[in-house]
């Protein structure tokens, strides 16, 4: 290359970009990896996100592929001549395996999506499904390779500048280190930078908007409200939805026969105050004025990224307790939490940790016997600003009562830890920890009562499903099966055919992490009013309460569940 031009190069480049030469090798690996995506995971796929799943999923194959080859030739390894033996041997052993694994996990696809779905509840699919999958997949692939073979001519435009001033290998080694180098600064400084910007951007604009049947509160027990110290108009959009939603005292009157109050709920939204000691201490001066340290329990609840807390825990813990409750949130994002999950884990941590003492500091002032029982709730990443207040020294003096986690992320230290060390012969994705005497798991089916210790004063509870990707989702997937997928260790929600392949099984995975939430409740991400009630129930275990309560509102959650997934 030594004897052409820059000009020659760069001339050259978009014929070899787009050229439609391909390498034997990263076909071979392209179509190896092409099976390998297709293979069942935790959760169903649909025909387009399959095809996506799968066209990135190729061109790993594919790069790896010429990534072997170019090593191979670079430590002059020798290769069989063309026509001798050894050399048909190898194409066509290549061809029969590779072969083999594409055709067979290209038949058993549909079947195996639908055991999955059949798993889950879900209709069917057909051979049908493979009518968008093969081109999304050629699309997708076929993009990737033109940006990689973009990426490629560039490093040989570097690497061709430096061979007039230095030998070809240190100047192909250099100009990789700088391209690599430059590629690192434009990863991080500014493609990571421009879409953390860009997504806070957009989701801040969608945040002053009111969800469809909204409407500002009037009662007093709400923040927003015209009594309120903190503004209707800068709660956010998950803000307004959750202060202007709940049952209201005729609906808890109806389920209880009387005796109801109206549920308290205060919410601070990131433009309630300029920062977040202040959004706390609004929070605490609203929740003083509503009265919510004279209800029988008090819960702080971290929110998810948007400052979105779930319905059907909400409005379960308040028909539990006829209405005598109060729920704190304050908003710490603007972003979804899959974003957040990578950029505002330790505002989530602050922010809870901040609030929590906040509220918990006015709240161990007042007389023991004429304060309300304090909990903490979160879903998701609401759950890792739980555990880190409970980590925090505040509480060692004054503990708390108890707390709800749902759908820990794999990011958890404390459930991860938990989990670790649980009891011998429990399984890893509903473990025994000190035989229950502080924290418990549970499922879809309640597994509370499985442990045999007895629990103490505080009491923490873990709800998770075995398909749910946020939870189970590791880096150490790539390497080592995880026990969850261990005969004898599986839960009743994983697909009976999925199994562990190295790397394979990791990328699966994570691919099914954009997916958690569109499941049907029960599966994945998504969580039942039905298993937030068996939560709360263990963890407020409320006076009086019996078997027969939890059978009829039970029924009630269902047809209120029934009625939110028919509005949307």
């Amino acid at each position: 290359m030594s004897d052409i031009s820059a000009a020659q190069v760069s001339e050259s480049t978009p014929n070899r970009v787009f050229s439609t030469r391909l390498s034997g090798p990263g076909v071979a690996a392209a179509v190896f990896f092409f099976g390998a995506s297709l293979v069942p995971s935790l959760l169903p796929r649909t025909g387009l996100f399959q095809g996506l799943v799968s066209g990135v999923t190729l061109m790993i194959g594919y790069g790896l592929g010429v990534l072997a080859q170019w090593l191979w030739n670079y430590l002059e390894i020798p290769t069989p001549g063309p026509g001798t033996t050894m050399r048909r041997v190898l194409f066509w052993g290549t061809v029969a395996v590779v072969g083999f694994v594409a055709v067979a996990t290209t038949w058993r696809q549909v079947g195996w999506q639908n055991d999955v779905r059949e798993l889950f509840g879900m209709d069917s699919i057909g051979p049908s499904v493979w009518v968008p999958i093969i081109p999304i997949t050629l699309i997708v692939a076929t993009v990737v390779l033109i940006l990689a073979r973009s990426l490629r001519r560039l490093f040989q435009l570097f690497a061709h500048r430096l061979t007039k001033i230095m030998p070809r290998r240190v100047a192909r080694l250099l100009g990789g280190v700088a391209l690599a180098v430059l590629l690192l600064f434009l990863v991080n400084g500014v493609l990571i930078d421009t879409f953390f910007g860009v997504a806070n951007s957009a989701f801040s604009v969608r945040d002053t908007a009111t969800a469809e049947g909204v409407t500002q509160p009037q009662s007093s027990e709400r923040s927003g409200s015209p009594e309120s110290l903190i503004a209707w108009d800068t709660l956010g959009r998950q803000g307004r939805s959750f202060v202007a939603s709940g049952p209201s005292v005729d609906d808890l009157n109806e389920f209880h026969g009387g005796g109801a109050e109206q549920p308290i709920r205060i919410y601070a939204g990131l433009k309630s105050a300029d920062t977040l000691q202040q959004r706390a201490d609004l929070v605490l001066q609203d929740l003083i004025r509503a009265g919510g340290f004279d209800r029988e329990l008090l819960v702080v609840a971290t929110t998810t990224g948007t400052g979105f807390l779930v319905p059907e825990g909400m409005d379960t813990l308040e028909y539990l307790h006829n209405g005598s409750t109060a729920i704190v949130g304050v908003q710490y994002s603007y972003l979804p939490s899959w974003i957040s999950l990578l950029a505002d884990q330790e505002v989530t941590k602050e922010t809870s940790q901040v609030v929590f003492r906040t509220v918990h500091d006015y709240w161990s002032s007042l007389p023991e016997d004429s304060r309300p029982e304090i909990y903490l709730f979160g879903l998701s990443l609401g759950s890792f600003g739980v555990e880190s207040i409970l980590s925090s020294i505040s509480i060692i003096n004054e503990p708390i009562d108890g707390a709800l986690m749902v759908g820990p992320p794999f990011v958890n230290d404390l459930w991860n830890e938990i989990t670790d060390a649980r009891d011998e012969g429990s399984p890893a994705w509903l473990p025994i920890f000190e035989e229950g005497r502080t924290v418990r798991f549970t499922s879809l089916e309640n597994a509370l009562d499985v442990p045999r210790g007895e629990w103490e004063n505080t009491k923490l509870v873990y709800l998770q499903h075995n398909s749910d990707p946020v939870s189970f989702f590791s880096p150490s997937l790539a390497l080592r099966s995880p026990e969850w997928l261990e005969e004898g260790q599986r839960g009743p929600d994983l697909p009976a055919a999925m199994s562990w392949t190295p790397f394979v099984t990791m990328w699966q995975v994570m691919m099914d992490l954009p997916a958690a939430g569109n499941v049907p409740p029960g599966y994945g991400h998504l969580y039942q009013s039905g298993e937030y009630l068996d939560g709360w129930l263990g963890v407020t275990e409320p006076a009086g309460w019996a078997d027969g309560d939890t059978e009829a509102l039970r029924e009630l959650l269902e047809r209120l569940d029934a009625k939110r997934e028919a509005a949307g």
